[in-house]
C-alpha cells in the first residue's frame, strides 16, 4: 500500500538521525492512493487479533489469572488503565459485535484446513455455546443477555433481543465452514434463539445503543431478517408455524416508527431529546431486513446526512467542513443528542463522529446502488427527493448516474476514516472538530462494519448470507 512520508526540518539534527535527535518521520495514510479492498485485507488482520483462540489467549485485565476461552471475541483491547481519557472497560464479548465480526470471518475468503473447516469459526460457534449456556443456568438473565466476559461467563449487562437474531445469522452464513460435530452445536445453538425469538420479538428490549428500553427499529428488523433466513434454511432446522406470523407482525410494526419525516429509532421509550435522526435506521440495512430502496427509509438519510454535514445544522460536525474541501466525508455519528465520547464523566453535547457509523452508512449507499443497478430505476418519490437531490440527482437523472454518484459518495466516506486514522488502525470515534481518533481503541465492530462495506461495493453476491440458506429481505 502507499503511505506519504512527512517529516520535520533536520535543521540542526545529529548527523546520525537517531535517537531524541532524530527527524519526526510518520507514515500517514495516503486516503487518495489506497485502494480500500486492498486496504479491507489489512483490516480483517487488523480484527482478527481481537478473536482468541486455543493457542492466542489473553488476560483479563481487571482480574490477573483469568485466560480467555478460544473463540471469544472482544469488542476491543482497550481499558482505562490503557486508554488515558477513557473510563470504559471493553474486554468483553458482545453477542451482537461477535455475531457481527463472525460474518465478515466467514466471508473474508480465509483459507481452510482440510474438509473446508476454518478454525476460527469453530472456536466462534463453542464460545457462543457456552455464553448461550451459561444465560440459560441464570436465574437472573434470558437468552437475550448481551454481554460475557471472556471466559463465557455472564456479566451484568442489558437484555438486547437483536443479539440472538444476529448470531443466528452469522451460523446461518458460517455453517458450511465447520466440522459435523460444530454444525450440530450451531443447529443447537440457532433452535434455541429461535424458540427464544418466537417468544419475546413483540416485547420491548434494551436498544442498539444500550440506552433505553422500548420498541426498536433495529432491534425488529434484525429479527424479521433472522425469521426471513430462517424460514427457508436448508440446515435441518424445522421452521415452526409461528415464524410467518412474526414476519407478518414485525412488518407492520416497522411501519409504524414512521412520523411523516423519518423512522423513529425507537418506540414507548422515554428517550433524551435529539435520538432522532439516528443511524441505527440506516444500520438496519446493513444487518437486518430492511431494503436500500425504501424511500421512507432514504428520506431518513437524507436527515442523517445534513444534521453533521450542513454547516447551518446546530448539530454540525466542523471536521466535515475540512474535510469536504479534501473531498472526503462526511463522517457519521450515532444520533444529534449524543453526548458519549469514551468518557462517561466527561460528557461533549453533539457527540463526535464514529468508524463504524460511516461505514454503515457508506454501506447503505452501496446496497442501493447496487439495486439500482438491478432494477435499472432510481426509487425516486416524494420521500426519497431530498435524499438523491443531495447527490445531484433527480427526474432526469439515469439510473448510472444514480449508481456512479452513489458509489463515489460512498468512496469518500470510507477514505475519510481511512484519512482519520491512527496509522490505519481504526478506534469507536473520530473527534467532530478536529478528526483525531478518540474513545476505545481498536474497536472490532469499526473494522468489521468497513469490512462489510468494502464488500458490498464490491456488490458481493453473498453479502448478506449464502444463498442456499436464506432468501433476500422484501421491501
Amino acid at each position: 500500500m502507499t503511505v506519504a512520508l512527512w517529516s520535520q526540518s533536520m535543521t540542526g539534527a545529529n548527523p546520525a538521525h537517531i535517537g531524541a535527535n532524530a527527524p519526526t518521520v510518520k507514515p500517514r495514510p495516503a486516503f487518495a492512493q489506497t485502494d480500500l479492498v486492498a486496504l479491507s485485507r489489512y483490516f480483517s488482520l487488523l480484527m482478527m487479533r481481537n478473536i482468541t483462540s486455543d493457542g492466542y489467549v489473553i488476560e483479563d485485565p481487571t482480574s490477573p489469572g483469568v485466560f480467555s476461552a478460544p473463540g471469544c471475541v472482544i469488542a476491543a483491547p482497550s481499558y482505562p488503565a490503557n486508554t488515558p481519557g477513557v473510563d470504559q472497560d471493553y474486554v468483553f464479548n458482545w453477542v451482537r459485535d461477535g455475531a457481527i465480526t463472525a460474518i465478515e470471518i466467514a466471508l473474508a475468503g480465509l483459507l481452510p484446513i482440510p474438509g473446508g473447516v476454518l478454525p476460527s469459526l469453530v472456536d466462534y460457534v463453542n464460545f457462543a455455546a457456552l455464553c448461550q449456556a451459561n444465560a440459560k443456568n441464570s436465574d437472573t438473565v434470558t437468552l437475550g443477555h448481551a454481554c460475557f466476559t471472556i471466559t463465557g461467563e455472564v456479566r451484568p449487562w442489558s437484555e438486547q433481543n437483536d443479539g440472538p437474531a444476529i448470531q443466528s445469522i452469522a451460523i446461518l452464513t458460517l455453517f458450511d465452514q465447520l466440522d459435523g460435530a460444530t454444525q450440530t452445536i450451531a443447529k443447537q445453538l440457532v433452535q434455541a434463539n429461535l424458540a427464544y425469538l418466537l417468544e419475546v420479538y413483540q416485547n420491548k428490549t434494551t436498544n442498539l445503543w444500550e440506552e433505553y428500553e422500548g420498541y426498536s427499529f433495529f432491534a425488529r428488523a434484525v429479527q424479521l431478517r433472522f425469521f426471513r433466513e430462517i424460514s427457508t434454511n436448508t440446515i435441518g432446522i424445522t421452521v415452526p408455524a409461528g415464524v410467518a406470523d412474526a414476519i407478518s407482525w414485525l412488518e407492520s410494526q416497522l411501519a409504524t416508527h414512521w412520523n411523516g419525516q423519518l423512522y423513529v429509532s425507537i418506540l414507548d421509550a422515554q428517550e433524551q431529546a435529539g435520538y432522532d435522526a439516528n443511524i441505527d435506521i440506516v444500520s438496519s440495512v446493513c444487518y437486518g431486513g430492511i431494503e436500500p430502496t425504501d424511500t421512507k427509509l432514504l428520506a431518513t438519510a437524507a436527515i442523517l446526512r445534513r444534521q453533521w454535514a450542513d454547516p447551518s445544522s446546530s448539530n454540525y460536525y466542523p471536521v466535515n467542513g475540512a474535510d469536504a474541501a479534501k473531498g472526503l466525508g462526511p463522517l457519521f455519528g450515532r444520533y444529534p443528542g449524543d453526548h458519549y465520547d469514551g468518557d462517561v464523566a466527561a460528557p461533549v453535547a453533539g457527540g463526535h463522529p464514529w468508524a463504524l457509523c460511516t461505514a454503515n452508512f457508506a454501506e447503505f449507499q452501496y446496497r442501493l446502488a447496487n439495486a439500482i443497478d438491478a432494477s435499472g430505476a432510481i426509487p425516486l418519490d416524494q420521500f426519497s427527493e431530498p435524499f438523491f437531490a443531495e447527490l445531484g440527482l433527480g427526474a432526469s437523472s439515469s439510473a448510472a448516474d444514480a449508481s456512479a454518484a452513489l458509489r463515489a459518495s460512498s468512496d469518500a466516506m470510507l477514505r475519510a476514516i481511512v484519512y482519520h486514522s491512527d496509522h490505519y488502525e481504526l478506534s469507536e470515534q473520530f473527534d467532530g472538530t478536529v478528526g483525531y481518533e478518540k474513545s476505545v481503541r481498536n474497536l472490532t465492530w469499526s473494522y468489521a462494519s468497513f469490512l462489510s462495506a468494502v464488500r458490498a461495493r464490491a456488490a458481493a453476491p453473498a453479502a448478506k448470507s449464502k444463498p442456499r440458506n436464506s432468501r433476500g429481505p422484501k421491501s
